[in-house]
């Protein structure tokens, strides 16, 4: 298998960690893809149109887009349980796997707004909002993410809460959400969070 990759993309990075919780991470060749919104990638883009990472290139052809499809496919080729199969630990998985990419998007359109020459003040203070609301809500939830066994709901929040570190250093989330820091600061223990930290290069 060939991945699109970049140790920057948290979205890469979720299907990373579950690569690692699944023992699959020696069968991919990761293949650097810089995938930036202004410059299509035309070597990517032979493999994906929308020319985004992650992109899963399968030993047959057959390509995958998008972590959410990618993860799930790595669940299924490792025979992991990161997606439940029914009832409520299922759709508690997939619930906090939407809230984690939820807050994903919200913190890199804040990102890419802040940086542009003249950032629009009320987009900044819209993204602010959502994502510590996010991040409230996640705290009220941080004793069922402990007692939850882990999932793809779990790499999701850890990977957002982990983006949060890497490009919002300054923004004290841990002071506002003391028991989801907790938790994150068990789960980033964990092999696959430690070995797929982001880095710059």
């Amino acid at each position: 298998m060939k991945l699109h990759w970049s140790p920057k993309s948290p979205y890469v990075r979720k299907v990373m960690v579950c690569a690692h919780e699944l023992g699959l991470e020696d069968r991919m060749e990761l293949v650097r893809s810089v995938a930036a919104m202004l410059k299509p990638n035309e070597r990517l883009m032979q493999d994906n149109p929308l020319s985004k990472i992650p992109t899963l290139v399968l030993d047959d052809g057959f390509v995958l887009f998008d972590s959410v499809v990618i993860c799930e496919y790595l669940n299924d080729l490792g025979g992991g349980t990161l997606f439940p199969s029914q009832g409520t630990d299922k759709w508690q998985a997939l619930r906090w796997h939407a809230l984690g990419d939820g807050l994903l998007d919200a913190l890199i359109l804040w990102r890419n707004e802040r940086e542009r020459a003249v950032p629009l003040a009320v987009l900044l203070d819209a993204f602010e909002l959502k994502v510590r609301a996010t991040l409230q809500q996640l705290d009220d939830e941080a004793q069922a993410l402990n007692e939850t066994v882990f999932s793809i709901g779990h790499v999701a929040v850890g990977c957002a809460l982990g983006y949060l570190d890497y490009r919002f250093d300054t923004l004290d989330w841990r002071g506002a959400a003391p028991r989801l820091a907790e938790w994150y600061a068990e789960t980033r223990a964990r092999p696959s969070l430690q070995n797929t930290e982001p880095v710059d290069g």
